[in-house]
């Protein structure tokens, strides 16, 4: 077994095809084709449904293993580099895309300031994509929603925000500078879905006061959800950092009273400790967010009640 097998393997999974895999390690695909195949000789499975280009369970179990593997060589070359000259390397981060509206254009000028040899790929989606690719090791760190229920991943607290309706003009909650849930639960309005962290912390908020919400439709992502409202679908629940202050459009922003505010932070795989140039970023992130984030109107670096760190 050696990492060639190991890296066609991945690419063949990634790409759904053993042509498409060798394009994107610029080889040919008989090459692919034979790195796969002796390592499938080698453990005696079939890795590969050559019939879907899919991993089998098994290739899932080997994949899993992999991904770590390939990412603690990657590490190790990065932290040997930093500790002989300035931090350097490839680091993968994920924010969530009402965040990286503000976050993403000061931590690119603070880390090209700081740290010129960091190359840093960012991943915009939401919380419930981005934790997939942190256990498979397809990120290195990423801003999620909290809080994060997996035993796998670790998480520490960044921010808090306010929830705001954001309401088409026309509808009857244009007529109102604050409301409140009970008023809210008197009309269809967009949601993320049941199950995702920010939706789950509203229902919660309304089932204290006992009302329901009646959603018009359910989308997960919030930058999609708040595009929605501004475009007059429906009114939409969402973070403060999703409606710019210097918007201004066929919409109204609404405050909302009696609901919990949504907190936001960082979450790294647990299984494998970061790199030189991830910890850099982990670190450059949090200066920002103190920096940056208490200029965004509904949004708090820190508050009291909140502990350092959440798991």
């Amino acid at each position: 077994m050696d990492l060639r097998q190991l890296q066609a393997m991945l690419a063949v999974a990634e790409h759904r095809s053993f042509s498409a895999a060798a394009r994107a390690l610029h080889t040919v695909q008989s090459n692919v084709s034979t790195h796969v195949a002796h390592l499938e000789q080698e453990l005696g499975t079939v890795l590969i449904d050559r019939a879907r280009g899919q991993l089998t369970p098994e290739g899932e179990v080997v994949a899993d293993r992999a991904r770590r593997i390939i990412s603690e060589l990657r590490s190790i070359e990065d932290d040997l580099v930093s500790l002989r000259d300035d931090v350097g390397g490839s680091v993968r981060a994920g924010v969530i895309g009402t965040t990286a509206r503000w976050l993403v254009p000061a931590l690119l000028d603070s880390l090209s300031r700081s740290f010129p040899r960091v190359e840093l790929l960012i991943i915009e989606a939401t919380t419930t994509s981005l934790i997939p690719q942190l256990l498979t090791d397809r990120l290195d760190v990423a801003v999620v929603n909290l809080p994060v229920d997996n035993p796998d991943i670790d998480t520490s607290f960044l921010f808090e925000e306010d929830r705001v309706l954001v309401v088409p003009n026309g509808h009857p909650l244009a007529g109102h500078d604050r409301v409140d849930l009970t008023e809210i639960a008197k009309h269809e309005i967009l949601l993320p879905p049941q199950g995702t962290a920010f939706r789950d912390e509203i229902d919660a908020d309304a089932e204290r006061v006992r009302v329901s919400l009646a959603t018009k439709a359910e989308v997960d992502g919030l930058r999609l959800l708040t595009s929605l409202a501004f475009q007059g679908f429906a009114p939409s629940l969402v973070p403060a950092s999703a409606v710019p202050t210097d918007l201004v459009g066929d919409w109204k922003r609404v405050e909302v009273d009696g609901v919990s505010r949504r907190l936001a932070g960082l979450a790294t795989p647990r299984r494998t400790a970061p790199s030189a140039p991830t910890r850099v970023v982990i670190d450059a992130i949090i200066e920002v967010v103190a920096a940056v984030g208490p200029d965004i109107e509904g949004i708090s670096p820190q508050h009291d009640d909140q502990p350092a760190a959440v798991s």
